[in-house]
């Protein structure tokens, strides 16, 4: 039985800059990790197709760069975004402490509605780490955002975060299916749980 094509969904990832979005990016879709890699300079794009729950969605993630100077050119980016992944550093709590920052941004610059939101606390192979898992489970939950925490190096639950993300707005219709542009679904009344090896707080 083949499966159906639903459409391309546009994914932004942004936070501080060095927090490992290119890693992110780049270990999901060339499965490679690049500990060497250069800052991102204003946008990287890549392309990826998956299949999520029988049906088959192309991709397109935009990486944005998390310096001040560029962060002129990010607002263009949030337009007609189906999810967001905003992205800390589990080792440097200033990246945390900044969330609320790149959130207001989420907040003014995207256009659709129900767009999809997730934190996702990365670099969780470090042993220095500065947040606790609870601690971004709390914010998540509070801001009705989907949250995982990974690690680019070691691969841990990369796979997962793109796949809970893409679920969501696969069972979102209103924000890529044409025939669904009345009633809005408020995924800010999202509550939050946990599930499997990789835990995330899903929204209700």
């Amino acid at each position: 039985m083949g499966s159906n094509f639903l459409g391309t969904f546009k994914i932004l990832i942004i936070g501080d800059s060095g927090c490992g979005k290119s890693s992110l990016m780049m270990r999901f879709v060339d499965g490679m990790f690049d500990p060497d890699i250069s800052a991102t300079i204003g946008v990287d794009f890549k392309v990826k197709t998956m299949c999520v729950e029988g049906n088959n969605v192309k991709l397109a993630i935009w990486d944005t760069a998390g310096q001040e100077k560029f962060r002129t050119l990010t607002p263009s980016y949030y337009r007609g975004a189906h999810g967001v992944i905003l992205v800390y550093d589990t080792s440097a709590k200033s990246s945390f402490l900044n969330l609320d920052g790149w959130r207001q941004e989420i907040d003014t610059y995207v256009t659709k509605q129900n767009a999809v939101r997730m934190l996702v606390g990365n670099k969780i192979d470090k042993t220095n780490r500065e947040v606790e898992r609870q601690d971004g489970l709390n914010y998540a939950k509070k801001h009705a955002m989907l949250f995982i925490e990974s690690s680019a190096k070691t691969e841990e639950c990369v796979q997962d975060a793109f796949e809970e993300l893409v679920t969501k707005i696969v069972q979102t219709p209103e924000l890529w299916d044409s025939s669904h542009q009345s009633g809005n679904v408020d995924l800010r009344q999202g509550g939050g749980g946990a599930a499997g090896a990789c835990s995330y707080c899903t929204l209700a």
